[in-house]
This record gives structure tokens, sequence and C-alpha cells, in this order.
């Protein structure tokens, strides 16, 4: 079923407002919040990303088992994935901002999230143009694998499976810290000075 241009740039707007809205709402844009869940402090950060893969895999399994969405897979770099996450990681913790918490930054006010999205767009440019270098020398390529194939079932099976355990484990981690306790008195994930 062929998409139109117009329908997947509407679609994309529409999960735009709906990503910017939950987080808003959410302040995981925050940088204190950002910063707290890397230090372990606070965890509704994780809570937000587990709910949103929950959903995102029912959502894809549904489109797919419709047939309005093939599924695309990456190649699996594991080393690669390690050390991007690292680095990544690494990044969003010093700059207290991530790529999709930048823009809401420099939306609430925050003067330092201009630096940050300025270094982000910088480092795409310049892994853009290493790419192809960094393909053959430490990249390389890797099997397309969709985690249902690994232990052979439907991928809709598998993400009704995930999301639930993904629910359980989110049950978990909120019984054990309450989202209430987590925002601090700013409502922005600031506790102060860490000790």
């Amino acid at each position: 079923m062929p998409t139109s241009i117009a329908t997947a740039v509407l679609t994309g707007i529409a999960m735009g407002i709906v990503f910017g809205f939950a987080l808003e709402k959410s302040r995981v844009f925050e940088p204190g919040m950002i910063v707290g869940q890397m230090q372990l402090r606070n965890f509704i950060m994780l809570k937000v990303f587990l709910t949103a893969v929950a959903t995102g895999a029912v959502v894809l399994a549904a489109l797919n088992g419709f047939g309005f969405v093939k599924l695309q897979p990456k190649a699996a770099l594991y080393a690669a994935d390690v050390v991007g996450g690292l680095l990544l990681g690494a990044g969003i913790t010093l700059a207290g901002a991530c790529p999709g918490t930048t823009l809401a930054q420099v939306g609430a006010g925050y003067r330092d999230a201009w630096f940050t999205l300025v270094g982000g767009l910088c480092g795409a440019l310049v892994f853009s143009y290493a790419q192809p270098w960094l393909d053959k020398v430490l990249i390389g390529t890797g099997p397309k694998l969709i985690f249902t194939d690994l232990v052979g079932v439907p991928y809709w099976t598998g993400a009704l499976v995930l999301s639930a355990v993904l629910v359980i484990a989110l049950v978990g981690v909120e019984r054990a810290q309450s989202w209430r306790s987590e925002l601090g008195k700013n409502v922005d994930g600031d506790f102060g000075p860490v000790r």
C-alpha cells in the first residue's frame, strides 16, 4: 500500500506533537532530570523511555501485521553499538541533554542548549564525512536481525511479550520509587547538591 508524501508528512507531524507533549509533560527534557537519571538518582527518564519502547513495539507490530509498514532491520554491529552507546551516554551526562531533548531545551529557554545543538550538528556533519572510512576500518558490517528471529516467533508475538515484560518492570520500578518523589521541589528533577 503506497503512502503519499502528504500522508507521511502529516503522520510525522502528528507523531511529533504527541512526542513533544509527552516529553514536556514528563519533564524528561530538563537537564537536572537527565543528569539525575545518569547518576541513578531518579528514574523518570527510564520509565518514559521504557513506556515508549513498549508502546512502540505494539504499534509497530499492529502496523506491520495490517501491512501498513514493513520491518526494516538494521545491521547488528555489537562493538560499534557498545562504543557508540558509551560515547553518547558520556555526552548526554556532560551536556545534560540528549539529541531528542535539545530542541525542547532551546524552546524552553535554556541558553546552554544552543551549544549542545551546535555541537550535535557539527558532530553529525563530521560523522557523515567520516562514515565511509569508519565503515571500512572500525564499524564493518553485520547480520540484519529482528529480535524475534533469534527465538523463532512472529514479530507480533515477540512485541507483545516484550511489552508485557516492560510493563512488569515499569510497575516494579514505580513501586520502588514513585515519580511523584522524583520530580524535586522545582519540578525539574533538581534534588539540590550532589552528596
